[in-house]
């Protein structure tokens, strides 16, 4: 959802080092990380001259749009999922790619090396039986087919990790994606239609005018085919949910992180809320979500629609990060009240920027009326 934040702290990273990046997809432990200034830091220190802004809201064309911005800074295709095998067994996964511009302007030397464009990737998989949570990382220049995406047909890439369509449109669509003794090979069918965030599409960040993202997401997808972890097959079962930002942003000087909650119901509704964090904690006035009813109907909630209570907390022994990672939100214009409780204690990825990102399980009710489902919660700013 809205790593723009930890792509303008990579670029602040990596840029130097980048002919180096070619970057193997080992997991990401503390000393392979090169270290670098905190989020906060690294968001304030780069000139965004010459990039397109969300300013305003626009139509969106498809299929182009399911396609790379260039004229932005950065953009990103995140998917993340709950998945059971036949025998029951629970898993939650993320691939994300993200495309990261080092210039406004497209390179004008010729060369098949030449680029301006950067992408990362994370791959993550969270096995609950076997109380293991795996992630990875990879970076690559936007040359000689190493990384790249385009419209028609759809495709995101780098490397061997993958996004894809195979006829006109978006979906089906297939992930694939393997790293050690760990990978996915996923089939995405067309759930529910897509949603636009915020205001048409345009997904505000803080009252500065332009500090917003290009956003619509599908909420509900349909998913089957098989993941592997250290030489066991599993035949798997679930539902996905698909992200899609562009921009050129930044969190304000007052705003240190996030929390992201993505939650599918099981009769068939959704809720995405992002609760922007400020100083000492407080709730920025920016936060907002979208209700999604069964129907495909949507409603914007704003920041005095959810109250989010942290329940239970754990400290990562990495990074010595203290996360939320259990929650009670709660919507009285919804009439819901839910719990949401991680597969996993430890879903931290060891990337180059450290964050909270795992499957979750949801129960509560609905006036009176109970409700379970699953999710994904994304924790950023906690880790220096």
């Amino acid at each position: 959802m809205m790593l723009a934040c930890l792509l303008r702290a990579l670029l602040f990273l990596f840029i130097a080092a980048l002919p180096a990046a070619a970057l193997s997809d080992r997991p990401q432990t503390p000393e392979a990380r090169p270290d670098g200034p905190g989020l906060s830091q690294a968001l304030g220190s780069e000139e965004d001259a010459g990039y397109r802004r969300a300013s305003a809201a626009r139509p969106f064309i498809f299929p182009e749009d399911h396609g790379p911005h260039p004229g932005f800074k950065h953009e990103w295709w995140y998917f993340t999922g709950n998945l059971r095998s036949a025998q029951g067994r629970r898993f939650g996964f993320q691939l994300t790619f993200f495309r990261i511009a080092l210039a406004p302007d497209p390179l004008q030397r010729p060369s098949r090396w030449g680029t301006r464009q950067i992408y990362m990737a994370h791959f993550a998989l969270s096995d609950a039986a076997g109380e293991r949570f795996y992630s990875f990382e990879r970076f690559s220049r936007a040359a000689l087919q190493l990384a790249g995406a385009r419209d028609d047909p759809f495709r995101v890439w780098l490397e061997t990790w993958q996004a894809r369509s195979f006829a006109q449109g978006i979906f089906p669509l297939q992930l694939q994606a393997a790293a050690d003794d760990v990978s996915i090979d996923l089939s995405l069918q067309s759930g529910k239609p897509l949603v636009l965030q915020g205001e048409s599409g345009l997904s505000q960040k803080s009252a500065e005018a332009g500090n917003a993202s290009y956003y619509y997401s599908f909420t509900r997808l349909p998913a089957h085919g098989k993941l592997t972890i250290e030489g066991e097959t599993f035949t798997v079962n679930g539902s996905a949910w698909l992200d899609r930002e562009w921009s050129t942003s930044a969190l304000a000087p007052d705003q240190v992180g996030w929390d992201w909650f993505a939650l599918q119901l099981d009769d068939g509704r959704e809720l995405m809320y992002y609760r922007l964090r400020g100083q000492e904690g407080k709730t920025d006035p920016a936060s907002q979500g979208i209700f999604v009813a069964a129907d495909g109907t949507t409603r914007q909630l704003g920041a005095g629609d959810v109250t989010l209570e942290v329940l239970e907390t754990w400290r990562s022994p990495r990074s010595e990060a203290l996360y939320p990672i259990s929650w009670r939100l709660r919507s009285p214009a919804l009439e819901l009240d839910l719990v949401i409780t991680p597969l996993l204690e430890d879903q931290e990825l060891q990337t180059t920027l450290r964050y909270w990102e795992g499957a979750v399980a949801v129960t509560g009710r609905d006036g009176a009326d109970k409700v379970e489902g699953w999710g994904y919660v994304e924790l950023t700013g906690y880790a220096q």
